[in-house]
């Protein structure tokens, strides 16, 4: 048995295109049937790469009785979060409202005019966690649709109304000018809520925060300030260090479940690495520590390896899973490392915190816990030999690990990702004079601009198999566009550097708001809810804080009064917001800090 998802090129859509549930992708046609026939919608969002993801579809939506209950009562709607991140964030924040949190899957009951009433992420398919059963929660939703409208309805443009007040909020309805001052107060709030023990910012979960490291970097050099520069070095170490980046094969995972970097959520995005190679580059260019020059070639050489289509585009993502087990491609155990290492097994088990329990449901993740001098101190050995002897163990297990199943990889191609990753081997091409990460950025800029525009010249969002879909985003034009000048700076070729005004230009058509600042969406897009402008930085900038980026960075290419204007005007609506919420604006920090500076 197979549902509409079939002809869909998302690795994420099609994961659940032979479940018994009677998937819809989003669409019309499915709001179409909920109308006809007075259904209720579930939405269901994910990706990937996500574990719950796969345990939710493993319970529920691969069980018979399950689908049969959501067959007969709802319309159902399947939407891969990467591919479209309008109907994510919108409904992601109805989430949030109804139960003070979010994540994915995205569990979320809507109108059949597409108005949210009622949401969750993962249910179980028994009562547990403190949670309802997913059939319950489908039988209470179905029963009160069908005898108490007027209230669902009700309480569904209460929730409609409330989602567009919140979109504004933050946005300042009388922007002043720019001013530097919102550079101090920021830095003021992140130097107090830095963890000091650790590194970074925020607990359990911990995320690299790349943007918020590449805001206090940019002020430290800015400054001449030791102490901010080593909040950066402290971050940048720890992470360098613990589980969350991978010792062996190079390339960061999403984030931390601990607050010390050690167990990471173990699936790797190609935006985080993208950010995080960049970031790792100037802390490098700026302290020229050997450690951060080292991890950038790691992670490009993971990408490259792992991560690069035929073609020259990035794929999307590898899985936090492998054959059923999350993390199991990564983890060891004592007698696998003495089995592989020999006679290097100890000092291996030594340096990488390898021990009989584990740090990970009785295996163990790899981490530095113990650098070359404290064993040199220890062992009696000289560091040269220490690491040469553990740069042999690395490879030996490397090579063993590369005959196990590996994770599974989303191999759609994404223009924004892509964009951000291009700016990274970009870069480092250029810093490193390195010619194959050359090669690889302009055989990438070369598919993008080959593969990723309709026949008018527009930018399209996702690409897989030879197959482009989807009007792409703000933060398409912008990331691309970014990358594009990155490439520019490394080869001179002025091609590249018209390709990204020619998409600054349709930034400013098609994604203006009258009132200052940009929309998710272009003008054309598709009707939804409303029409997005959320401008809050996430795990990736936000379409407006990159669009502002490049048009600054234009500006000052060309001598562009418009390109300058419309940053500053989407910067000024958002200094207030900045300033008392850094670590959700870092990247509009970034911008203001340029600005303020050549102003």
């Amino acid at each position: 048995m197979s549902n509409r998802l079939r002809s869909e090129t998302s690795p994420y859509l099609l994961q659940h295109a032979e479940n018994p549930v009677d998937w819809f992708p989003w669409g019309e046609e499915a709001f179409a049937l909920a109308r006809a026939k007075n259904r209720p919608i579930f939405l269901s969002v994910g990706y990937s790469a996500c574990h719950w993801c796969h345990v939710m579809e493993h319970e529920s939506f691969e069980d018979g009785a399950t689908a049969a209950l959501m067959n007969e009562r709802f319309v159902a709607i399947k939407v891969d979060r990467e591919e479209r991140p309008d109907v994510d964030a919108i409904y992601m924040n109805a989430v949030q409202l109804l139960t003070g949190s979010g994540g994915w899957p995205m569990s979320v009951f809507l109108t059949p005019d597409a108005v949210p009433f009622y949401g969750g992420t993962y249910f179980p398919d028994t009562a547990r966690y403190g949670m309802p059963s997913f059939t319950d929660v489908l039988i209470q939703i179905s029963d009160l649709w069908s005898t108490r409208p007027d209230d669902v309805l009700g309480a569904a443009a209460n929730l409609a109304e409330e989602l567009r007040r919140q979109a504004l909020s933050g946005l300042s309805a009388t922007p002043g000018p720019l001013d530097a001052h919102t550079l101090d107060g920021a830095l003021a709030g992140l130097t107090r809520s830095f963890d000091r023990t650790n590194g970074g910012w925020g607990s359990a979960p911990k995320f690299p925060q790349p943007a918020v490291l590449e805001f206090v970097l940019r002020r430290a050099v800015a400054a001449n300030d030791p102490a901010l520069l080593e909040m950066v070095t402290h971050a940048l170490d720890a992470m360098l260090r613990g589980g969350i980046y991978d010792q062996l094969g190079g390339g960061f995972h999403r984030y931390a479940t601990d607050e010390a970097w050690l167990v990471p959520h173990f699936e790797k995005m190609l935006y985080d690495n993208a950010q995080l190679a960049r970031v790792y580059l100037h802390a490098w260019q700026v302290t020229q520590y050997d450690s951060y020059r080292r991890v950038v070639e790691e992670t490009l050489a993971y990408v490259a390896r792992e991560m690069l289509d035929s073609s020259g585009g990035f794929f999307s993502a590898q899985d936090a899973d492998t054959e059923g087990e999350e993390g199991r491609f990564f983890v060891w155990t004592p007698e696998q490392i003495a089995a592989i290492a020999g006679a290097d097994a100890d000092l291996f088990m030594q340096a990488y915190g390898v021990t009989p329990d584990g740090n990970f449901e009785g295996k163990s993740i790899l981490f530095v816990a113990h650098t070359a001098e404290d064993l040199a101190e220890t062992t009696g050995l000289d560091i040269a030999t220490i690491e040469s002897r553990l740069a042999t163990a690395r490879s030996a297990l490397f090579a063993a690990r590369e005959a196990r199943v590996k994770p599974g990889v989303d191999d759609k191609v994404l223009a924004s990702w892509n964009g951000l990753m291009l700016a990274a081997f970009a870069e480092a091409a250029r810093a490193f004079d390195s010619g194959d990460h050359l090669d690889i950025a302009k055989r990438n800029a070369e598919f993008a601009l080959a593969n990723l525009r309709d026949d008018r010249g527009r930018l399209l969002r996702t690409w897989k198999g030879g197959r482009a879909s989807l009007n792409a985003y703000l933060e398409d034009y912008a990331a691309l566009a970014e990358g594009l000048l990155e490439l520019h700076g490394a080869t001179g070729d002025q091609r590249y550097l018209d390709a990204a005004y020619e998409l600054a230009e349709t930034i400013l058509e098609h994604f203006s708001d009258a009132d200052g600042g940009f929309f998710d969406v272009s003008d054309d897009h598709e009707q939804l809810l409303f029409r997005p402008k959320n401008p809050q930085d996430g795990a990736m900038p936000s379409g407006g804080s990159m669009a502002a980026t490049v048009l600054a960075e234009l500006a000052h290419e060309a001598s562009e009064p418009r390109y300058e204007s419309a940053a500053v005007s989407a910067v000024a609506q958002l200094q207030r917001t900045m300033e008392a919420v850094p670590l959700g604006y870092a990247q509009w920090l970034s911008v203001l800090d340029r600005l303020v500076a050549t102003a």
